[in-house]
Formats: structure tokens, C-alpha cells, sequence
């Protein structure tokens, strides 16, 4: 997934679908872009219960990178993302479309990205 998405969908549907038990989101509006750095509603475990969340997209950097969060990682045998990438530390994230790079554009838009989903 490139570096944008989308979700329309409202709070009862995402806990109704992912029997989600508790939800902290608040009145969760469209979010029809959501970039790198942005918060947005993740299904995580908690204590054994789902819970739908808000957190800030993306993965905390290698400690000599700094500076921005990470969406795209490649190298998933480097030491500093092991952990990050045990079942405990993942989420899913609800999305009804997504971007992805296209190396020619589109000919209606004149735009790289294509959404997809």
C-alpha cells in the first residue's frame, strides 16, 4: 500500500465487523485521506478484548533514521523491526480504498497514484 488511504466507514460497522468490544474513537468522521503521521481508527487486542483505537499511521523509525514514521518496510529481518512485528504489536487497519503507485499516469487524472480496493 502506498501512502494514502481511505475510511468512510462508520464506528458501529468497524465494531460490528471485527467484534470489536470497545471503542474509543469518539464520533468518528469520513476520513476520505488519510497520510503518513496522521491518526486513524485501528482494531488492536487488548487484555484479550478488541478495542478500536486512534493511532498515528506508521511505524517508529531505526533510532540512526530519526525523524519521521515509517509506512513501507522492506528489510523485514532487521533487527530493530523483529519486534515490532510480533502478534502482539499488530493491528488491523480498516480502509475502503487505497493508493498505490502507478509508474505511468492516469490518463482521465494525470495522476501516479491509483486507487484500488
Amino acid at each position: 500500500m502506498c501512502n494514502l488511504y481511505s475510511i468512510t466507514t462508520n464506528q458501529a460497522a468497524i465494531a460490528a465487523l471485527f467484534r470489536v468490544m470497545n471503542w474509543y474513537v469518539g464520533n468518528l468522521p469520513p476520513m476520505p485521506g488519510v497520510f503518513p503521521d496522521y491518526p486513524a481508527p485501528v482494531v488492536r487486542n487488548d487484555r484479550g478484548e478488541r478495542e478500536l483505537i486512534m493511532m498515528r499511521w506508521g511505524m517508529p523509525p531505526p533510532p540512526r533514521a530519526g525523524g519521521y514514521p515509517v509506512t513501507n518496510i522492506r528489510n523485514t529481518t532487521s533487527p530493530h523491526w523483529r519486534g515490532w512485528l510480533k502478534p502482539e504489536n499488530r493491528c488491523l487497519v480498516p480502509a475502503n480504498s487505497f493508493a498505490e503507485y502507478a509508474p505511468e499516469p492516469n490518463p482521465e487524472t494525470l495522476r501516479r497514484n491509483q486507487a484500488r480496493l
